[in-house]
């Protein structure tokens, strides 16, 4: 590409992401935080972050900065729904403050509603090994929906639900650690009735929203070009990791 000043066409987002547990710091409520103190990995994610304290308005007065237009954001379910009969309406204000501060730099907020972590009472209940996660999510959905609808119309349901099944229930890398092929499609489709009972939910409460979500994409390639079972291989890899979600979503198998 020859050098020279290039301009984004009309409408372009172009922005950062951020992660509630890897940001915030202090989210002791979740699957994750459970996971670190039991030593599983070395790395803390929230331990010296601080964006609850106010460390976001920074990160969002750089990105302003940078000339960034978007900034993607996502919000803790154990902070605004720390037991299955209580939210907690001041969590859910600092989301809100959040979110203006967006508006406030001209910047357009795309919300993430799970990103990786849930609430422990949820993964008591088994979390998305279990059907019955559906309900309990699209209740914590519609809540975050009818309170911040007022600052954005752009949502991401569910990050990386590949990357949750699979590193969680088939690797064994993230929590709750288990190493079950089977288990983790069974995660994995039940995802895809959360993505839905999502979809349906916010287009509900905000008819002109834009709904998705985020898919974790990995290029692959054979071993060996010339052997057919590299090949093949190749191939039934690609189709479960990469394509296995949004296959779901089309034809609904």
């Amino acid at each position: 590409m020859p050098q020279g000043t290039y301009h984004f066409p009309k409408g372009f987002l172009w922005g950062t992401a951020t992660a509630s547990h890897q940001v915030e710091g202090n989210n002791t409520n979740n699957n994750w935080h459970a996971w670190e103190e039991e030593g599983h990995t070395a790395h803390k994610s929230g331990l010296a972050a601080d964006w609850w304290g106010g460390r976001w308005r920074e990160d969002f007065d750089r990105a302003a900065e940078a000339g960034q237009n978007a900034h993607r954001l996502s919000i803790e379910w154990s902070r605004v729904q720390p037991t299955p009969d209580k939210w907690d309406e001041e969590a859910i204000e600092k989301y809100r403050l959040m979110l203006r501060g967006l508006r406030e730099r001209n910047m357009t907020a795309l919300v993430t509603l799970h990103h990786f972590t849930e609430p422990l009472w949820v993964t008591e209940r088994g979390a998305w090994e279990s059907a019955e996660i559906v309900p309990l999510f699209e209740k914590y959905v519609r809540k975050m929906v009818d309170s911040l609808k007022e600052y954005t119309n752009l949502w991401v349901t569910i990050n990386e639900p590949n990357v949750y099944a699979l590193s969680g229930y088939a690797v064994g890398a993230f929590p709750p650690g288990k190493k079950d092929l089977k288990l983790a499609m069974q995660v994995l489709a039940n995802m895809l009735r959360g993505h839905a009972a999502a979809y349906r939910a916010i287009h509900e409460l905000q008819p002109e929203s834009r709904v998705g979500y985020a898919l974790h994409f990995r290029p692959m390639v054979p071993r060996t070009g010339w052997n057919p079972l590299d090949r093949l291989m190749r191939n039934i890899r690609y189709e479960g990791v990469n394509m296995g979600f949004p296959t779901g979503i089309s034809t609904g198998v």
